[in-house]
C-alpha cells in the first residue's frame, strides 16, 4: 500500500504511460524514417546505399556523443524537480543549451577539416563509387551537426519534465520533412545521394528551431530565461558534465568500435556492407521499444534520486524492464514473420539478401533474451550518477569483447561479417552481467545527488 501511495505522488501508470508512449512512437518514426531512406537509396544503387551507411556511422557517433551530453543535462534538470527546484532545473537548461552549441560547431569544423581522413583511413578500403557517394553525402549533412546537438539538449529537456508529446511532435514534423524530400529529390528530381542528404539537412534545422522556440514558453517546468542573459555557471556545467561526459565516453567508444568494425566489413565486399546496413537499420526498429523505455526510465529515477527513495527508483525499475521485455518480444516475433516482405523492398541481390536474413534473424532472438538487462538496465545506474561504473563496464565490454572477438571471428575464424554480429551479442552477455550484479548491490545509492 505504502508504494502505492507513493507511486501516485511521482508516476502513477497514467503518467508512465504519457511518457513512454510518444517516446515510443518517436523512436518508431525515427526507424521507420532510416529504414524508408534506406529503401528509396537503394534505387541509386548498392554503392549509394554503403556510402550513406557508412557517412551515416559517423553522423551516429555525433548524436550518441550530443545525447549523452543532453542525458547529463536531463539528469541534472530532473534531480532538480525532485527536489522541487524549479528555479535551477531551468538554469540547468540555459546551460545545457549553450555549452552544447558551442561545442556541436567546434565538432562541425574539425569534421570538415578531417573528412579526407574519414574517407580514406577511418572507411578503410572501399570502391571509387562508394567513395564518391560517400563525399557527396559528408559534405552536406555533416552542416547539420549543431542542429542535432541542439534538437538533442532540447528534447533531453521536454523528456525531463515528463513530457514526451512535445518531442513526439517535432519528430513528426522533422521526419515528415526528411520523407516528403527524398520522394521529391530522388525519385522525382533523381539527385541520387544529394537527394537523401539535403532533406536530412533541412529537417534537422527544423527540428532545432521547433525545439528552442517550445523550450521559450515560461508556463513549462524547465524554459529559456527571459530576457536570456546567459551567465556561464561552473559549478553546474560541472554538474552535467560530471554525468555527460562518462555517458559521452561510453558512447562515443561504443559507435568507434562499430565504425572500426564496419572498416573490416568492408574489407569482405560491398555485398557485405550492404547487408550489414540492412541489418543495423532492422535491428535499430527490433530494439525500439527498450530504448523509448530506456529514456523514460532516466526521467522517472532521476526524480526519484532527487526526492532520495531508492525504493521507489527500483520499483520502477522492475515495472519498466517488464514493460520492455513485453514490448520487444511482440515486436521481434512480428519482424521476424514478415522479414522475406521487407527484405524484398530492397531488391538485394541473393547472396546480400541471404547474409540480411542470418544477422536479423539472430539478433532478433537474442534481443528478445539480453538487450533489455544489457542496455535498460543500466538507465537507472546513470540516473542515479553512478556513471563512472557504467562507462568501465560499457567501453571495456566493447573493446574486449565486441572488438576483440569481432575481428577474431570475423578475419581469422572465417566467419566474415556474421563474425561482427556474434561478437555483439558476446558483448551484450558481459554487460548484463556487470549491471545486473552493481544494480541488485547497493553502491549506486550511496553516489552524490546534486
Amino acid at each position: 500500500m505504502e508504494v502505492e501511495l507513493k507511486e501516485s505522488h511521482i508516476f502513477n501508470n497514467r503518467d508512465l504511460m504519457a511518457l513512454i508512449f510518444p517516446l515510443m512512437v518517436e523512436q518508431f518514426l525515427a526507424v521507420a524514417v532510416g529504414l524508408a531512406d534506406s529503401i528509396m537509396v537503394a534505387s541509386v544503387g548498392e554503392s549509394a546505399v554503403s556510402a550513406v551507411s557508412l557517412v551515416d556511422s559517423v553522423i551516429i557517433l555525433l548524436i550518441n556523443i550530443f545525447a549523452a551530453l543532453a542525458t547529463g543535462g536531463a539528469v541534472v534538470a530532473g534531480q532538480y524537480i525532485g527536489q522541487q527546484r524549479l528555479e535551477k532545473a531551468s538554469e540547468s537548461g540555459d546551460q545545457l543549451l549553450v555549452f552544447v552549441t558551442f561545442i556541436s560547431v567546434i565538432i562541425m569544423a574539425l569534421m570538415y577539416i578531417g573528412r579526407g581522413f574519414i574517407l580514406n583511413v577511418v572507411f578503410g578500403n572501399i570502391d571509387v563509387d562508394v567513395a564518391n557517394y560517400a563525399e557527396t553525402y559528408l559534405l552536406i549533412v555533416f552542416s547539420s551537426i549543431p542542429f542535432i546537438a541542439l534538437y538533442s539538449s532540447g528534447a533531453a529537456l521536454f523528456r525531463a519534465m515528463g513530457n514526451s508529446k512535445i518531442t513526439m511532435f517535432v519528430s513528426f514534423i522533422m521526419n515528415a520533412i526528411n520523407v516528403i524530400g527524398n520522394v521529391i529529390l530522388i525519385y522525382g528530381l533523381h539527385m541520387g545521394v544529394e537527394g537523401a542528404a539535403i532533406p536530412t539537412l533541412v529537417s534537422r534545422v527544423v527540428a532545432a528551431l521547433l525545439i528552442v522556440g517550445f523550450l521559450k514558453n515560461e508556463s513549462i517546468l524547465i524554459h529559456i530565461s527571459k530576457p536570456f542573459k546567459y551567465r556561464y555557471d561552473k559549478k553546474m556545467v560541472r554538474d552535467i558534465l560530471r554525468i555527460g561526459i562518462p555517458n559521452g565516453v561510453e558512447n562515443s567508444m561504443f559507435q568507434l568500435g562499430k565504425i572500426l568494425l564496419l572498416s573490416i566489413v568492408a574489407g569482405f565486399g560491398t555485398a557485405s556492407i550492404t547487408a550489414n546496413a540492412v541489418g543495423n537499420t532492422i535491428a535499430s526498429f527490433e530494439i525500439l521499444p527498450g530504448a523509448a523505455v530506456g529514456l523514460g526510465l532516466i526521467t522517472v529515477v532521476s526524480r526519484c534520486v532527487g526526492a532520495g527513495d531508492y525504493e521507489m527508483a527500483r520499483y520502477y525499475t522492475k515495472k519498466l524492464l517488464k514493460y520492455t521485455y513485453i514490448s520487444v518480444i511482440i515486436l521481434n516475433i512480428g519482424t521476424i514473420l514478415v522479414l522475406p516482405y521487407v527484405l524484398e523492398i530492397y531488391n538485394l541481390s541473393s547472396e546480400t539478401a541471404a547474409m540480411a536474413k542470418q544477422v536479423i534473424i539472430f539478433h532478433s532472438v537474442n534481443t528478445c533474451i539480453i538487450w533489455p538487462l544489457s542496455f535498460t538496465l543500466p538507465n537507472t545506474l546513470r540516473a542515479s550518477n553512478d556513471v563512472r561504473y557504467t562507462m568501465i563496464v560499457g567501453v571495456g565490454s566493447m573493446w574486449i569483447f565486441r572488438i576483440g572477438f569481432g575481428i577474431l571471428l570475423a578475419k581469422y575464424m572465417g566467419f566474415g561479417m556474421f563474425g561482427v554480429w556474434v561478437a555483439m551479442i558476446i558483448d551484450w552477455i558481459a554487460r548484463t552481467i556487470f549491471f545486473t550484479i552493481r544494480y541488485k548491490g547497493r553502491r549506486w545509492e550511496t553516489k552524490t545527488k546534486i
